[in-house]
């Protein structure tokens, strides 16, 4: 694993503030470098024109915060992984899979299957590249008591055996596809590498996804890299906590605060966030389906991806991929079964 970096070096850095730093997660020159000189006044009990000074240094350090030209950009995304969720139509509508480096929200009414999209996901995430995986390990940060080992268990088992094959080969655990023993070893290393953590109100759930940057910074140079941040629900506490019009104003900032930290883990350290998010009914809608993802504008502008899933018939759940910077809208097909997400 990599040296942390001497914050030390920077200027109005001394042992005690670099320790309250380090304390609060701010371990990184790149993470000082997109914090606010408020952020870090707060954090590290310092002034805001000192804040300021040492994010400048860190800026300069980490060679972050400048202009680029757009074919540096596009040698950046070059870099952006694509998750694969093993279900042609999904994947070819989402332009090969799910993105690194972005925010993808999945909305839906409940039994939709957003939640079986997390697990599925945290498993995907943990394959070989050849067999549309990242070759990293998960974050879960559960908000509605939903995740289930169980269910993981049932996903890796529902696999194609020839992925299977590919993963014990890459674990290096002896056996097949075939064999019981094999499998099992299989499951167990898979769920060692889904780091789950149950939020227990918004101030909590704010905190774990500082807690995942941390997380996410210590294994950025191991061999299980986190590739993947998944928040089931996004929405959930926020919208308990803060009810009618007159706490509106407060539930969207700290949405924001929220949204902006998870999105700085999937810049930092080129991670796929994946939120799922309930939905309201719309009463004036007179046309088309009533249901809106809740977070307003605030979420909206900040996913990168939205996705809705409603149900259909059985096991079978629409996709439709309502906003893409780069893709045209569209629908897919998928079934919910007990091996998994499968095509239709």
């Amino acid at each position: 694993m990599a040296a942390k970096p001497d914050l030390e070096d920077l200027p109005g850095v001394g042992p005690a503030t670099a320790e309250k730093l380090r304390d609060n997660g701010y371990d990184s020159y790149q993470g000082l470098a997109v914090a606010s000189p408020g952020e870090l006044s707060n954090t590290a009990d310092v002034g805001e024109s000192s804040a300021a000074d040492i994010i400048k240094a860190a800026r300069q350090a980490a060679d972050i915060g400048g202009f680029e030209t757009g074919s540096d950009v596009l040698q950046r995304r070059e870099q952006i992984g694509k998750l694969e969720w093993l279900i042609p139509e999904v994947d070819e509508m989402l332009g090969g899979g799910v993105e690194t480096q972005s925010i993808t929200e999945v909305y839906g009414e409940f039994g939709a299957g957003k939640s079986q999209v997390t697990h599925q996901l945290a498993v995907n995430v943990q394959l070989p590249r050849e067999h549309g995986g990242l070759e990293g390990s998960a974050i879960f940060i559960d908000s509605e008591d939903t995740f289930r080992p169980e269910r993981i268990d049932d996903m890796v088992r529902g696999l194609d055996d020839e992925i299977i094959e590919a993963m014990l080969e890459q674990r290096e655990i002896e056996g097949s596809a075939t064999d019981e023993q094999a499998l099992e070893e299989l499951v167990a290393d898979v769920l060692d590498k889904i780091h789950v953590a149950k939020a227990f109100n918004s101030n909590h759930q704010m905190l774990l996804a500082e807690k995942a940057q941390e997380l996410t910074a210590e294994n950025e140079e191991t061999d299980w890299p986190v590739r993947i941040v998944c928040v089931d629900s996004l929405t959930a506490h926020f919208r308990a906590e803060y009810v009618g019009r007159g706490q509106l104003a407060d539930r969207q900032q700290k949405l924001n605060k929220h949204l902006h930290d998870l999105s700085r883990i999937a810049d930092l350290y080129n991670t796929a966030i994946l939120v799922t998010n309930q939905v309201a009914s719309n009463p004036d809608s007179f046309f088309g389906d009533p249901t809106q993802p809740i977070g307003g504008n605030i979420l909206g502008h900040k996913s990168t991806f939205r996705m809705y899933l409603r149900k259909s018939k059985g096991d079978k759940r629409i996709v439709r991929l309502v906003d893409a910077p780069n893709l045209a809208d569209g629908e897919a097909v998928m079934r919910v079964v007990n091996d998994g997400l499968k095509p239709e």
